[in-house]
Parts: C-alpha cells; sequence; structure tokens
C-alpha cells in the first residue's frame, strides 16, 4: 500500500485567519486532520467534506491523549496512504513538540513536511501593543517554557542566566507556574520592580492583559481569574502601551454579535466581525435552496443572451446561478451580448469572482433604487430584462422595471427554508445579558430567527438590533422590535461600519 505523507501545520497562535496560505492550501487537501485543543474551530472550514478530523486534547482528563499515543495515531493514519495535517497551536515546533513527532516519522520511514506557523510569543506580545525587540532598550529576546516535562530530573533552564538577562523573556505555558517562574527569578537577583505582562487568550476577542511587577504579577492574575492560554512577558519592553494596543482599541473589541444568515454566509460575516475585533456567533436562520432545476429556469438560461439586461438583487443569486453554469460547463460567456445589473458592491464584487463586471451598480443599494437610477441613466422601453433572484423577493423592482416600458421576465433562482438552530444556547445567553448586538441581513432572516426565538425574550434583553437596509427593517419592526440602527450602506460591511460609529460616537 503507498505510504501517505504528514504535514506538521503551525495553526497560529488563536486567531484563524493567522495561519499561513501554506497550511490552508494543505488543509483543503487533507484525508486525515488530527488537531490539538488550542486550535480555531473556524479552520476546519477548509477541511474537505468526508475527511476524518481527530480532536487530541491533552491533560483534559477522560478523553485526553497522552503525546506517545499522538504519535501512534500520526503514524497509522499515514501508513494507511492518507494525506494528514497535523495541526498545532502556534508553530509546531516552538514548545510544541514538533520535533519529537518529525523524529517518529522519520523512524518509521514517513515522508513528512513542517509548515511554520506564528508563534503565540510573538503574536500575544504585538497584539497587547508591546514590541519585545526595541533598539533603545531589548536587543535579545529569550523563550522559555514555563511548564518543563514531567518526568525531567534536572530542569534545562538557567535561572540565573534569565534573572541577569539585559532584554525581553517570553514564557510559554506559564501562568500555571506563575508563583514559582517569578520567585526563581527574585532569588536569582531580578529586581522585584522589573515590569511583566501577562497576555491571556491571545490574538482572540477575549484577549485581557494583567500587568505589575514581578512580585506581584501572580496575585494579581489570580485576583482576575487569568488561566491558560496565556504568555508571560517580563523587562523593560514588557510594558503595554495603550497607543500600541491597536488590536484592543478597536471599536468592536470584545463585543459579541449575532450573525444571522445561511450557514455559509454566517461563516463570510463571522470572518469580517472576527477581523473587526468582534467576538461573532454564528446562529443559522435560513438554508439557500436552488431552483436551477427547473423548466422556467432552464428556458431562460438558453435564451439569456437574447436579453438586453440580466439583473441581480443578491450575492446568493448570483452564486447560485454561477453554481447551476458551472455544473452545465458553461462560463460567463453564457451573457453574450447582454448587459449585467448588480443590486449593489457586494453583488457586484461576487459576479467579479465569475469574471463578470457588472455594467450598472446603484450608488444606493436597494432595488427600488437600482430600477429608478437604471432607468434613468438607459432608456430601458422595450428592452428585454431578466431578473435573476429570491423567489421570496418584494414585488416593488418588477413593477417598477414595467413602468418604464421595459419587458420584464422575473425567474426565481432560489429560495430561502428556515432551519434550526441553538436556540436554547442563545436564548439563555440573551437572559444573562451576554449577547450585545443582533444583525439581520434579509427579511427572510428575521422571519427564520423569530421562529426559533420568542421576540419578547429579545425585547426583555438589552441586546440592540441592527438591520441591512429598509425592508428588513420593516420586517422587525412588525414583530414590535426597535432597530437601533440601520445601515447606510446596505451591505455586510456597512452593517459592521454601523456598529463602529455606534461606539466611536460614544466616546
Amino acid at each position: 500500500m503507498k505510504r501517505g505523507i504528514v504535514y506538521l501545520v503551525g495553526a497560529g497562535p488563536g486567531r484563524p485567519d493567522l495561519i499561513t496560505l501554506r497550511g490552508v492550501e494543505l488543509l483543503k487537501q487533507a484525508d486525515c486532520v488530527i488537531c490539538d485543543k488550542l486550535v480555531s474551530p473556524a479552520l476546519l472550514n477548509y477541511v474537505p467534506a468526508g475527511a476524518e478530523i481527530i480532536h487530541t486534547p491533552k491533560r483534559i482528563g477522560p478523553g485526553s491523549f497522552t503525546q506517545e499515543q499522538i504519535n501512534k495515531l500520526i503514524v497509522e493514519k499515514a501508513l494507511e496512504g492518507k494525506k494528514v495535517v497535523r495541526l498545532k497551536g502556534g508553530d509546531p515546533c516552538v514548545f510544541g513538540r514538533g520535533g519529537e513527532e518529525a523524529t517518529v516519522l522519520a523512524e518509521a520511514g514517513i515522508e513528512f513536511e513542517i509548515v511554520p506557523g506564528v508563534t503565540a510569543g510573538i503574536a500575544a506580545a504585538e497584539y497587547a501593543g508591546i514590541m519585545i525587540t526595541d533598539r533603545r532598550y531589548s536587543s535579545q529576546v529569550a523563550f522559555v517554557t514555563g511548564q518543563e516535562a514531567s518526568d525531567k530530573k534536572q530542569t534545562n533552564i538557567d535561572w540565573h542566566s534569565l534573572a541577569k538577562f539585559n532584554g525581553t523573556i517570553v514564557f510559554y505555558m506559564g501562568v500555571g507556574n506563575l508563583d514559582f517562574i517569578t520567585d526563581q527569578l527574585i532569588k536569582n537577583g531580578m529586581n522585584k520592580e522589573t515590569v511583566a505582562t501577562v497576555v491571556a487568550d491571545a490574538t482572540t476577542p477575549n484577549q485581557r492583559i494583567v500587568q505589575g511587577s514581578v512580585v506581584e504579577i501572580s496575585q494579581k492574575c489570580c485576583k482576575e481569574n487569568i488561566t491558560a492560554p496565556a504568555i508571560v512577558i517580563i523587562g523593560q519592553a514588557a510594558k503595554s502601551n495603550s497607543k500600541l494596543n491597536w488590536f484592543m482599541s478597536q471599536p468592536l473589541f470584545g463585543k459579541t454579535i449575532v450573525a444571522t444568515r445561511d450557514k455559509k454566509g454566517n461563516a463570510e460575516f463571522a470572518a469580517k466581525i472576527f477581523t473587526a475585533g468582534g467576538n461573532p456567533l454564528e446562529f443559522n436562520t435560513i438554508r439557500i435552496e436552488p431552483l436551477t432545476a427547473s423548466n422556467e429556469f432552464l428556458k431562460a438560461l438558453a435564451e439569456i443572451s437574447k436579453y438586453d439586461w440580466v439583473v441581480f438583487t443578491s450575492t446568493n443569486g448570483a452564486q447560485v446561478f454561477f453554481d447551476a453554469v458551472h455544473n452545465l460547463n458553461g462560463d460567463a460567456r453564457v451573457f453574450g451580448f447582454a448587459k449585467v445589473a448588480a443590486i449593489g458592491r457586494e453583488t457586484a464584487g461576487k459576479l467579479f469572482e465569475f469574471g463578470v463586471k457588472a455594467d450598472f451598480v446603484p450608488s444606493n443599494f436597494t432595488s427600488t433604487e437600482l430600477a429608478r437610477q437604471l432607468a434613468a441613466s438607459v432608456n430601458l422601453k422595450d428592452k428585454k430584462m431578466l431578473l435573476l433572484r429570491s423567489k421570496i423577493g418584494m414585488p416593488e423592482i418588477v413593477e417598477n422595471l414595467k413602468k418604464t416600458g421595459a419587458n420584464v421576465k422575473d425567474v426565481p433562482v432560489y429560495t430561502t427554508v428556515t432551519v434550526q438552530d441553538d436556540a436554547k444556547g442563545l436564548i439563555e445567553k440573551l437572559n444573562i445579558g451576554r449577547i450585545d448586538w443582533l444583525t439581520f441581513c434579509s427579511p427572510s432572516s428575521v422571519r427564520g430567527f423569530f421562529e426559533q426565538i420568542p421576540a419578547d425574550v429579545v425585547k426583555s434583553s438589552k441586546v440592540k438590533i441592527v438591520s441591512i437596509g429598509p425592508v428588513t427593517s420593516e420586517q422587525i419592526a412588525k414583530l414590535g422590535i426597535k432597530v437601533d440602527l440601520e445601515a447606510v450602506e446596505h451591505t455586510i460591511d456597512g452593517v459592521i461600519d454601523e456598529m463602529k460609529r455606534f461606539y466611536t460616537r460614544s466616546l
């Protein structure tokens, strides 16, 4: 049997988009992924459907793995002929036992590759406004484990040299042994007033920083209930500079924001929330169901080049349309000489992914404005127009286009179906005030959400509501619920910008 190959991949410090491009590429090709506890679950979205995913947490009681068991598992999966990704937090070889795993693979004659990752010691510092090197006061850095192997008879850590170290000391896995670490440093001559900073849950929306002298930092961490994962930084460079703490200064930092779209849409929205410093919570309300197998759609597709204009009113419509075209071995040339209009920037962007540059995009991203502005820019009288959109879309755009004298064909390419998610869990979070924002991006997501979550639960909570636009706001208002914000630009980015403005206005 052909032997497989193992990739020892660094997943980065916690934030999913800090993995390398090489790491993502390998995840997309994996037959089997063996991942650590600290790996972001979002990275597993890259793994192909049907691939085997094995979680190997350590030291958590029942269900945990020893390193020896993990080594054996990696070899077994490779010997099955699989392409194995061993996904490890941070960098695989910086206190990550990557060297041990590589040695086991080499001894078994199994091909392997090491893919570096962003190590937590560097990421934690930079996400806390700490520069661990600075030519003015720190020209050297020491990375030290805060938790040596339990079977070691003698320490490899030179405490005497560390206490005198004229630079920055970064301890990994040190928060549980912080009393011991600081005691050793002080006993060996370190000044008690030397600055120490602990960064917990680095690079995530839950990141916290505790700063103090080495003599008091452990007590401060206990008071703040700081637990692993955390990085300890000691030295003059450890002074966290609020002016440089760009991450925690973001307006949405630490805010829990619920995305209420379909599964794929929620994943895209969550990534944008995460980038803005927020804590996304994906709550699926609908499923996009293609209608491209219908005779009506297939006939329209066969005649599409005969139309003067083809109009898309959502990213979902564009995606479903091109999925169908590609399944029929077609591409963007299917439009012939027909011009293409898109309701907004996001829909135009989705079309561009498939090689189509929209000929018209209104300045205000609503169906009413699309019809009005298009009619104002070109003569639509007797023009043949094809609308490709949701089956449950509002009728106004058809009526407004027909008023211009255009011959309008309205063809549904998809519909939305309500799905069930963890309503009980979300209700609990709403009741105890753990949710800051509910976001709604379509009338159908509003309906799907409130079929699962009673309106009274939302009304009685302190949660704020943001809507993507007037049509969605109207649907929310029908339930007697106040919309706190409505996006000026009717896009996902517009929703995020509106929440940002809310906090910057409050400053």
